[in-house]
């Protein structure tokens, strides 16, 4: 005899797409920020570096391949910080910073 009751599958949130509020869950809205900057830009998001809640909605710092290279370590990548709406909504963004993928940042203070 097979046993056919089921453990309940556990809930995972993140897989949410809002709320009970009615707000995006975080990982909702940075998924729509990336979608949103791909379509606006034609730029793929590489990597989220850091996000941040604001008291406007969102900030998020989006890292994309500005321009490959060969060898891989000399591309160009870009950083770009992504402005949404408490509702996820992309509202504006500018470009930070522009860098080759092998290069480290540059120390600020301390010991080198």
């Amino acid at each position: 005899m097979t046993n056919t009751s089921r453990t309940p599958k556990k809930h995972d949130s993140s897989d949410d797409d809002a709320r009970a509020d009615g707000r995006p869950s975080t990982m909702e809205v940075l998924r729509q920020a990336r979608a949103q900057f791909t379509e606006l830009t034609g730029l793929a998001a590489e990597s989220v570096s850091s996000f941040e809640r604001t008291e406007d909605g969102w900030t998020v710092h989006i890292e994309v391949l500005e321009l490959a290279r060969v060898p891989d370590t000399m591309s160009l990548l870009a950083s770009y910080e992504v402005d949404l709406a408490t509702d996820g909504e992309l509202t504006g963004y500018r470009r930070v910073r522009r860098y080759e993928r092998g290069r480290a940042d540059a120390r600020t203070g301390g010991r080198s």
